[in-house]
């Protein structure tokens, strides 16, 4: 036993040996990176052999464990001591060195030799070791023939180029190439530029905020300072180009440039340009966002009071949009409509958190289902419990993204038509769910970033069928004017990996009916298919106006879906039949089945759903669920992946916290106190936030259905002390622009002089600021405080947007709360322009923590740091409240 031990703990050995070799000959094979060893000894500089590969020899008796695929140098080595072996470690290259892997477990052994040998093509086992080794295409192997046989003394680096370590990915695929020429979505003649465009890098665009009220002072900053100060530039020897507006995006407020972010980052002559996007970015002032992503929020035209649903939102730049159109009158805090925006990713969700936060909207909530089968949502309608339709769906659906090769460029060497074939049927099921829960007369946007008809018409033209006329293609043409587009096509062929083609489903073999499905070919009917108009559908080609490739279609609910007219049979139900649904309630005798035109003009579309509403309550509601707290779905019912997250407690009518808050701030009568809400249900409520009363009611119905990840603003951050200013909560600056209209007390209007005094200096003093400013501070109680310009038409060259600030009222100095990005915002509105890594003396930016994705309760330190902030006593500093995010 002991003997057998032995020996398969030396075969052990010898095949972790063999694995280091190999693992070292991936390191070869990038000259950007060298073996270390743990003990810290690394392989020195030595020429490269020019060795002959030794002829393989049978395997040494004594060494069972190594393959016959190893050099003869490297079985011969054993050592009669006991193995030393190291597990080498990959690491970045410096600068002047050669990389030249080191053998530490193979003492004895001629290097050269195996160096040489390893010339052969890496075991295909590697990658799933975890190498990193980069595999050379045919066409790069080809060009780099015979780059290291004549090398001396290092040798020289291949034709394919490396940057950073890894081989430059050529841009070509004949299998793409082939596949689009045969389906012919390119109009004729334009081909070569259609490919020239793809090989082209992608042009930065940018979006500005369009809700927010200082949107024409962004633009007009960006016109006349930066947009100037970029012309007649070059960069290493490119001239750049002028910033230009989007022509088909509505009142100027998208550009794009030939600056690429590599340029921007790095380049000196940009510095103030990229510090200036950057900034606004996270204010949520600019997003940075690809042109044709923009287009499918604008096709969908949502209104103020639309209910919208967003079912793939990850990272969250499109959600940004239907925020902006939920708010586009400023002068409404709490817009009638609200966006819930799912992702079936939980580490995507916070991403999209933090999108969402920039805007501070209470309307928007962040829910995290797999779109294919998001639950269905049900409000209260004046006591009575209905299923929640939306009015407008936007279905941006996972896809395989050969429209983004112009950024992403690994799709050129990863495509292949297996990717479309696996995610039609995915794509299909998130399109039909959307369908589902539309309500009649409403839009759904569904769109790619995929060319390939498998994803998009196939994809449409199968999802109007099962609605047999329930949804229509929009003819939206005339909506986006200026916008280049091709119709989408009616006649597609569909290809296997293989380069095998089918024109029809009987076409297709018994044995690939698992890859390729019914719905992936037209439909046979001529009629049925013209009925379709396939053609209303928009295709995005890249070398039209210089952006991605994309597909846009636009649906129209025209009644309820087929298998929602019929009322569903219900789980647990006995097997008796069930009794038909009453049309006419004055006549319950009547035997007769529902007439489905009927049933369609009713609010509530399906029967069926409003029943299952009602019985899933009734199982629900035992009794024990506390009023007002909206907790995660119990385990039992739902599977809960990624964090835990904190439930949301309203605040109840008779809660004590609430009237101190209401004296001090004289909170106007119509303040929705309902729709304040904390996250925890025990100990001291450290943040106060708010929703509007729309998405109260979805979040009181609906805890046991869906997982939400985050929702509402924060409006109040409790202070340590706060009890000696006559209240515990002073304001938060996330907040103030919902929060302001219901304050009737300690405002206090301030000039831009004092604006300015006041983001730039830490804690002015009264006598620094205006005396119209001290006349008001000095009558005021300590505490916090709202700081309000007013601008003056009067003065067209002065700053043109209202601006409000949190601030404290000190014992004799007034100070602000605002986020660092924040306050050079207003500064460059203003004019100044303030550098963020060299301070001016007297000048401080105050930095604030990022957006917060998760209750901040959980961040204890933060928290206390908040408090410590909000005292009088505090170091100066920015609104601290923002809690890290829980990651």
């Amino acid at each position: 036993m002991a003997r057998w031990r032995q020996e398969s703990t030396y075969r052990a050995a010898a095949r972790g040996r063999e694995a280091r070799l190999l693992e070292a000959h991936a390191g070869r094979q990038r000259p950007g990176f060298r073996i270390r060893t743990p003990g810290g000894r690394s392989g020195g500089r030595s020429p490269r052999p020019s060795l002959a590969r030794p002829a393989p020899a049978a395997l040494r008796t004594s060494d069972p464990g190594l393959s016959a695929q190893l050099p003869e140098a490297a079985r011969e080595t054993r050592a009669s001591a006991p193995l030393r072996l190291f597990s080498g470690a990959i690491v970045p290259r410096r600068a002047g060195l050669s990389a030249v892997p080191f053998f530490p477990c193979f003492p004895g052994a001629r290097v050269a030799e195996l160096l040489a040998h390893f010339k052969v093509p890496a075991d295909p086992e590697r990658r799933r070791r975890g190498s990193r080794g980069p595999q050379l295409s045919p066409e790069q192997q080809q060009r780099a023939g015979g780059a290291e046989d004549g090398a001396e003394g290092g040798g020289k680096r291949n034709e394919a180029g490396w940057e950073g370590g890894y081989p430059e990915i050529i841009k070509e695929n004949k299998l793409f190439e082939h596949y689009y020429q045969e389906l012919k979505i390119v109009p004729e003649g334009e081909w070569d530029q259609f490919m020239g465009a793809l090989r082209e890098p992608l042009p930065a665009t940018l979006r500005i905020t369009g809700y927010k009220s200082h949107a024409k002072e962004i633009l007009h900053c960006l016109k006349n300072k930066y947009f100037k100060e970029l012309e007649d530039l070059e960069v290493d020897g490119q001239k750049v180009e002028v910033p230009q507006p989007l022509s088909w995006y509505p009142e100027e407020l998208a550009w794009h440039t030939n600056l690429s972010r590599k340029i921007l980052r790095k380049s000196p002559q940009l510095e103030k340009f990229h510090q200036f996007l950057v900034s606004e970015t996270e204010s949520g002032n600019i997003s940075r966002q690809e042109a044709v992503s923009m287009i499918p929020p604008l096709l969908l035209n949502a209104q103020p009071h639309h209910k919208i649903l967003d079912m793939c939102a990850a990272p969250g730049s499109k959600t940004a949009q239907l925020i902006e159109m939920l708010h586009a009158d400023m002068n409404v805090p709490f817009p009638e409509g609200f966006v819930i925006a799912n992702d079936v990713d939980n580490k995507r969700c916070y991403l999209l958190v933090h999108q969402a936060k920039r805007l501070s909207s209470p309307c928007i909530m962040v829910v995290n289902h797999d779109a294919s089968s998001i639950p269905r949502l049900q409000i209260d309608v004046n006591g009575r419990k209905e299923v929640l339709f939306y009015d407008r769906i936007l279905c941006d659906v996972p896809c395989s993204g050969d429209g983004t090769m112009r950024k992403n460029i690994d799709v050129w060497k990863k495509w292949t038509t297996l990717n479309s074939l696996q995610l039609h049927g995915l794509q299909l099921r998130i399109a039909t769910r959307g369908a589902e829960q539309l309500v009649d007369g409403g839009r759904m946007v569904y769109s790619t970033c995929s060319l390939n008809p498998i994803e998009d018409e196939a994809v449409i033209a199968a999802l109007l069928e099962k609605s047999e006329g329930a949804l229509e293609l929009a003819d939206v043409s005339s909506e986006l004017p200026g916008l280049k587009w091709m119709p989408g096509i009616t006649q597609w062929k569909v290809m296997t990996k293989d380069g095998q083609w089918f024109a029809e489903w009987d076409e297709v073999p018994h044995s690939r009916h698992t890859q390729i499905r019914p719905t992936m070919f037209p439909p046979k009917d001529p009629e049925k298919l013209q009925a379709m108009h396939l053609e209303r559908c928009l295709r995005i080609l890249p070398h039209h106006q210089n952006t991605g490739g994309f597909f846009v279609a636009v649906l129209v609910k025209k009644c309820s879906m087929p298998w929602n007219k019929r009322p569903p049979k219900l789980q647990g139900d006995s097997a008796e039949p069930r009794q038909p649904v009453q049309v006419n309630p004055a006549d319950p005798t009547t035997g007769k089945a529902a007439d489905p035109s009927k049933l369609e003009s009713k609010p509530v579309t399906g029967i069926g759903d409003t029943d299952i509403i009602e019985r899933t309550e009734n199982l629900e509601n035992n009794g024990n669920r506390k009023d007002g707290v909206c907790g995660p779905p119990p385990s039992k019912k739902m599977k809960l992946f990624g964090f835990k997250e904190d439930p949301f407690v309203f605040i109840p009518e008779d809660d004590p916290l609430f009237p101190p808050i209401q004296k001090f701030y004289a909170l106007d009568p119509s303040f929705p106190k309902m729709n304040l809400l904390t996250r925890t249900t025990e100990g001291k409520k450290r943040q106060l936030y708010m929703v509007s009363k729309e998405l109260r009611n979805v979040l009181l119905n609906n805890s046991e259905r869906m997982k939400v990840i985050n929702t509402g603003i924060k409006v109040w951050c409790r202070n340590n002390s706060g009890e000696e200013f006559d209240c515990a909560f002073r304001l938060a600056q996330e907040g103030i622009y919902t929060l302001y209209p219901f304050i009737n007390s300690r405002i206090i209007t301030v000039t831009l002089e004092d604006v300015k005094i006041l983001l730039t200096q830490e804690n002015p003093f009264f006598r620094k600021l205006s005396s119209e400013t001290y006349s008001q501070a000095k009558d005021l109680a300590k505490g916090s405080v709202v700081l309000k310009y007013e601008p003056d038409p009067m003065k067209p060259e002065t700053l043109q947007c209202p601006i409000v600030l949190c601030g404290w009222r000190g014992k004799a100095s007034i100070r602000t709360f605002v986020p660092k990005n924040e306050r050079l915002h207003y500064l460059r509105m203003m004019g100044l322009e303030v550098s963020t890594e060299k301070k001016k003396e007297g000048t401080v930016l105050m930095e604030e923590s990022a957006a917060s994705s998760g209750p901040p309760e959980d961040e204890v330190s933060a928290e206390e740091g908040a408090e410590r902030a909000a005292s009088p006593d505090a170091t100066p500093g920015s609104d601290p409240a923002g809690a890290a995010p829980r990651r």
